[in-house]
């Protein structure tokens, strides 16, 4: 039986981090992975979604050449096989890079699905059947999650699809349904609006990105109609009827009247659910709640030398969450001290267009937990950069603890906001006050300067609006 120091379950953003970082530190380390290296996120999720969004922005520019000093003849065209092709590219581009990495780290790769088999044994089962085992000193577990499946939107691939099929639809429906609109939904019901299919937004929720301050959703939800789309919230799908005609979604919404709408296809995107399946988890007594592994702050499960990172342990399920925890969990196992994540201070992102960026808490969370604020909103329409690149929709949206100054919460909407956020990550980890904030000189023109502009309307001292 071969030995390792370190063997990871799952090749994600949180595995291969992990893997990568427990070789960097001196031990031999390998990765089991059932399919492509980079997991969900850099093959079906996060990589090529922000591919296919590149696609679409760049065909509405297209399309609206003219406002920027500019003819385009003949008529303007997706060619949506070759939009597809291109994500795939990127994606596989991607996954070549982990092989290099790997490669160069030293870092070997075991194909097959892995289990826990036994005290510090992982048995991985290959293509073939054929069944092997490997003993290591630490497991890290990292398997992610998948398209969450509700009984009344049962995916068949064809006309109820997840994710995974919206990435690589053989053709341009004409008209789709999107159940839930959180990152995933509001993304995919951006790209296929942009490309010219009939699109409807369905939120069982008062606004769409639930987790999103309402303020900022509202914006988006008058950007997404604006552009053509139909959004529905506090609307309940009932049932899908398929038949030769396509889809037949029977929806409930706000008022409690049922409606019809008909589509080709309906995107199911109402969450994840975890890989837990067959991990071998219940073997060896491996504490589990509502559906996530029970962990300590380092990712160390209740059995000695099993660690659990990623979408399989309570906190967002987002990448740079995943990467962050593989990190702690590696440097921990390696003897050091690392910080623990501040779960409160993580940004989410949402990648249509307008983008939206967040981080730190919401008006309403901000109101509820008691504490005394001050709000500021700074508009894109008075900025010289949104101006001059002709997208003038959104705004940047700051609060403060009006005791301590300090920031509670950033929210925007807007071009290249999700580039933005980083800096309200950065004053809320050192805990900045909004002095200090004024005190730093912002670049002009740039969209990052309405950040300052914003603290300026919260207390008062507002110049440009």
């Amino acid at each position: 039986m071969e030995q390792y120091d370190v063997i990871v379950i799952g090749s994600g953003p949180g595995g291969y981090v992990a893997a990568i970082k427990a070789a960097q530190s001196g031990m031999k380390t390998a990765v089991v992975e059932r399919a492509e290296l980079g997991g969900i996120c850099l093959n079906w999720g996060c990589i090529p979604t922000k591919a296919l969004m590149k696609s679409a922005q760049v065909y509405n520019y297209m399309k609206h050449a003219e406002s920027y000093g500019m003819k385009v003849e003949g008529e303007v065209a997706p060619d949506f096989p070759a939009i597809v092709q291109r994500s795939r590219g990127v994606a596989d581009t991607m996954s070549k890079g982990i092989h290099y990495l790997f490669k160069k780290n030293q870092v070997e790769v075991i194909a097959g699905n892995g289990k826990l088999a036994g005290n510090h044994i992982v048995e991985v089962t290959g293509s073939e059947g054929i069944v092997n085992q490997y003993e290591a000193k630490h497991i890290i577990l990292a398997t992610g999650a998948r398209s969450r499946v509700l009984p009344n939107l049962p995916q068949d691939g064809r006309h109820i699809i997840g994710y995974r099929e919206a990435l690589t639809l053989p053709e341009l429906p004409k008209s789709m349904v999107v159940v839930g609109s959180g990152a995933i939904g509001s993304e995919f019901a951006f790209f296929y609006n942009s490309l010219g299919v009939q699109t409807t937004l369905i939120e069982l929720l008062p606004h769409i990105l639930p987790v999103e301050d309402e303020e900022i959703a509202k914006q988006l939800d008058r950007a997404f109609r604006k552009q053509g789309m139909k959004v529905m919230t506090e609307a309940n799908v009932e049932t899908v009827d398929i038949d030769g005609n396509g889809c037949h979604v029977h929806v409930k919404d706000k008022k409690g009247k049922e409606i019809q709408i008909d589509a080709d296809v309906v995107l199911s995107a109402v969450g994840v659910q975890t890989n837990l399946e067959n991990l071998g988890l219940e073997a060896l007594g491996i504490q589990v709640e509502r559906g996530k592994v029970v962990v300590d702050d380092y990712y160390r499960t209740n059995v000695e030398g099993v660690y659990a990172i990623g979408d399989i342990v309570h906190g967002p399920a987002l990448a740079h969450v995943a990467s962050q925890e593989a990190h702690i969990c590696v440097e921990k196992i390696a003897g050091h001290q690392p910080e623990p994540i501040d779960y409160g201070n993580i940004p989410g992102c949402t990648y249509t267009t307008p983008e939206v960026a967040s981080v730190g808490l919401n008006e309403q969370k901000a109101l509820e937990a008691g504490y005394e604020i001050k709000v500021g909103r700074f508009p894109f329409t008075a900025s010289g950069k949104a101006t001059a690149a002709g997208n003038r929709d959104g705004m940047v949206k700051v609060i403060f603890d009006a005791k301590t100054d300090l920031l509670l919460g950033c929210h925007l909407i807007g071009d290249n906001v999700t580039e933005m956020i980083t800096e309200a990550v950065v004053a809320r980890k050192l805990h900045m006050t909004a002095t200090q904030l004024l005190n730093s000189v912002h670049p002009h023109p740039t969209m990052s300067e309405a950040v300052k502009e914003a603290v300026e309307a919260a207390y008062g001292k507002a110049v440009h609006i």
